[in-house]
C-alpha cells in the first residue's frame, strides 16, 4: 500500500471552497485504485462532519453517503480486529497518549496495518506523538 488518507485529508476532498480541496483531490487521484487506503473509522468521520458542517457547507445524509461509496470505490477500507484494537490502546498506554489523540492512534494502527509507506494528514501534531513507526511516514498533502 502506498499511502494511508486521514480523515483530515478525505473531507476536503468533497468540498470545493475548503483550503486544502485541490491538494487532497491531487493526492486522493493520484493514486490508482487500491494503492491508497483509510480506515473505516475514517468513513463514519467524514460522514459526521460533512453532515454537521456549518450553513451553506452542510451536505445531506444521501449526498455524503454518495461521497463515502466513491471512497470505497478508490481506497482499500482497514479495519482492526479487537485483537487489533487492544493491543493499539496498549501501545496508547505505554506512548502516554491521552484523550481524543487515543483515535489518531488507531488510524495510525490501520496505516501501519495497511503497510502504508506515506500517512497523509494536516494533523501533524497528534500522529507526531504515535511513534517513530508512524513519525517517519508523516506527510501533508
Amino acid at each position: 500500500m502506498k499511502a494511508f488518507l486521514d480523515t483530515s485529508v478525505l473531507v476536503p476532498v468533497a468540498l470545493g471552497d475548503h483550503e486544502l480541496h485541490d491538494a487532497c483531490l491531487k493526492l486522493f487521484v493520484r493514486h490508482p485504485l487500491g494503492e491508497a487506503c483509510c480506515a473505516a473509522h475514517s468513513l463514519a468521520e467524514v460522514y459526521a462532519v460533512l453532515t454537521k458542517l456549518p450553513g451553506k457547507h452542510r451536505i445531506t445524509p444521501d449526498q455524503a453517503m454518495l461521497f463515502i461509496g466513491s471512497l470505497r470505490e478508490r481506497l482499500t477500507v482497514v479495519s482492526l480486529t479487537g485483537g487489533e484494537y487492544a493491543e493499539a490502546l496498549a501501545r496508547a498506554a505505554t506512548l502516554g497518549i491521552q484523550g481524543g489523540t487515543v483515535y489518531d492512534l488507531l488510524l495510525s494502527a490501520c496505516a501501519l496495518k495497511a503497510e502504508a509507506k506515506a500517512i497523509y494528514t494536516s494533523n501533524l501534531r497528534h500522529y507526531a506523538l504515535c511513534g517513530t513507526e508512524v513519525l517517519r511516514r508523516l506527510k501533508t498533502p
